[in-house]
């Protein structure tokens, strides 16, 4: 008989927050697998984790909450879902945040009624707090060898604080040994664009905006009488940090640190907006407003018509990350007009900046999934995560089923063709399919560019892979600029200094402190103040801007950032092991 634990979840109606756009990063590497399992054909497995999951088959059903949303998750009912369940004997009754996560995992947290595994992203001191999740310490050190061979040299980083040295969360939100082969974000032009300009250089704000402007003076509308937008960009909710603010830190020299500036020498912290080189930022788009080049409904349309307009094929420029665009680009694809699809390009303000999109941080733990305090069986659900952590598991969740979504050839793991086109130009439906895409971020995994012991890649997201999923016209226009992928026009790691802290975003802040009412405050600060300061008459934006600056001083901006630099500080105390 099926055990099955049931939790009330609590909906409510406002928008996921910004902590969430890290996580949400596209994960292109995720992949299913079925009965095989890639157990053969030179797929090597981890014998200790399928011995270790074979031990109990009974099903069990556990709970299984997170912050993220996934509109393609089917149950475990797609190839990938019942293959998992074949080898550990658990289905997962999943539920994903609606509305704000962190008001409700708060609300989770505080009712004592918790899902057996959680996934709290940001929110997960609050479960900490609580006493809802479990020290995974001793479960990890007896029943999850994988799991210790996949962190290696990395597990000093689970722990959870300083005072606490407790492992409450088997970290999901990057992979081991990760190396980032996507350039998935800076500034985005369609192709046609670039084209018909003769591939000019796109390296500065000034050489956007003409490269738009340019296009536009030629073509002001479309095939079908409708006016063609310069740049629009996504302002819904939690997505004015992607679209709206977080470009400011990247084309000012800036990682991303969440909504600090963090100095890589002296780790002072500065509330990144305070930087009078993103003053000058935030001027270029008044200016482009001023120009007539910014779509004027970009602060008050909502995502899915934001979409929708890149969608239309209307759209020349945006400045996003792909995952946030992404559908819209898919329904262009999918009509064939492939050369209104975006290219990225690492634009800065001025060539003195460099996009630091790809400084390192090494491995980010921080937050994943932890296992709650009612949890029915521990060791099972320990378990579980140790086979998606062993190789069989991990070929399973990144490639698929051997013979359905991927072959062997002379050793090496391959993707069909027709397989390969279902991924680019029908993913959600593909994904609702074969899962493949799915259980990643449910749990442990290797990186990007990690090979497994039969000298495969562990995901299907490296160079070669990365460059057949191009279109004919993106490799034109990538050949032109002579590059290989959109990553070869971007800064490279070796050209900036290791982040010691990893990523501001990524540090759980405590339950009792007092940053998160002050990030709220200057949240709603600078979520006013940014569009006015963009939407204002030139001549008023300065006007405007000291307006702002004083008001987020008033709301003890300093405060904040001493705040945040003590947290960044016993951060790096505790990742350097002492």
């Amino acid at each position: 008989m099926t055990q099955k634990r049931k939790w009330t979840g609590v909906v409510l109606a406002t928008a996921m927050v910004a902590g969430l756009l890290a996580g949400c990063g596209g994960n292109n590497n995720a992949g299913n697998g079925g009965t095989n399992n890639g157990a053969t054909n030179g797929n090597n497995t981890a014998a200790e984790g399928n011995n270790a999951a074979s031990e109990d088959l009974t099903p069990l059903t556990l709970s299984y909450y997170s912050e993220d949303v996934n509109p393609n998750w089917a149950n475990m009912q797609d190839a990938v879902g019942k293959a998992i369940t074949a080898k550990t004997g658990i289905t997962l009754d999943a539920e994903f945040a609606v509305g704000d996560p962190v008001q409700k995992s708060a609300l989770i947290a505080t009712s004592g009624d918790y899902p057996d595994l959680i996934a709290a992203k940001n929110s997960i001191n609050k479960f900490v707090d609580a006493g809802a999740v479990i020290d995974l310490t001793e479960l990890i050190d007896k029943h999850a060898p994988n799991i210790k061979k996949l962190y290696g040299e990395e597990m000093n980083r689970l722990r959870y604080s300083n005072d606490d040295k407790s492992i409450y969360v088997i970290p999901t939100n990057a992979g081991v040994d990760q190396t980032y082969f996507t350039a998935g974000g800076g500034f985005e032009l369609q192709h046609r664009v670039v084209k018909e300009l003769g591939f000019p250089t796109i390296r500065t704000v000034k050489d956007y905006e003409n490269a738009i402007k340019q296009y536009l003076a030629k073509h002001p509308k479309d095939e079908n009488g409708n006016p063609n937008i310069g740049l629009t960009l996504n302002a819904d909710d939690w997505h004015m940090y992607i679209s709206v603010t977080n470009p400011a830190f990247l084309a000012t020299g800036g990682s991303d640190d969440g909504e600090y500036f963090i100095d890589i020498d002296t780790q002072e912290v500065t509330y990144h907006f305070r930087r009078p080189e993103e003053k000058e930022y935030f001027r270029w788009l008044n200016h482009m407003n001023a120009e007539g080049l910014l779509d004027p409904e970009s602060f008050v349309q909502k995502y899915d018509q934001y979409k929708a307009k890149v969608a239309s094929g209307r759209v020349l420029g945006l400045i996003d990350q792909e995952w946030d665009y992404a559908d819209g680009e898919k329904a262009l694809k999918a009509e064939g007009k492939f050369d209104q699809g975006y290219g990225h390009y690492p634009v800065t303000l001025t060539e003195e900046f460099k996009d630091a999109s790809f400084q390192p941080t090494g491995f980010l733990s921080g937050y994943g999934v932890a296992i709650s305090s009612t949890n029915p069986d521990p060791v099972r659900a320990i378990k579980f995560l140790d086979y998606l952590a062993s190789d069989e598991g991990q070929v399973l969740v990144n490639w698929g089923i051997e013979g359905e979504h991927y072959k062997v050839e002379n050793g090496k793991r391959v993707i069909p063709a027709e397989v390969n086109d279902r991924k680019i130009n029908d993913a959600a439906n593909f994904q609702k399919e074969s899962g493949i895409g799915q259980y990643n971020q449910i749990g442990p995994h290797y990186g990007d560019g990690v090979k497994d012991p039969s000298g495969n890649y562990y995901t299907t997201n490296f160079p070669e892979q990365i460059v057949a999923s191009y279109n004919d016209v993106e490799k034109e226009v990538l050949a032109a600029y002579k590059a290989t992928t959109w990553k070869d026009l971007f800064p490279k790691e070796e050209e900036f200094k290791v982040k010691p802290w990893g990523a501001a975003w990524n540090i759980p802040v405590p339950g009792d402190s007092e940053i998160t009412i002050l990030d709220e405050k200057l949240k709603s600060i600078t979520w006013k103040r940014i569009p006015e300061a963009i939407l204002a008459k030139p001549a008023d934006f300065d006007k405007v801007w000291d307006a702002y600056m004083k008001e987020i001083e008033a709301a003890d901006v300093e405060k904040a950032e001493d705040l945040r630099q003590e947290l960044v500080q016993q951060r790096v105390e505790l990742w350097s092991g002492k």
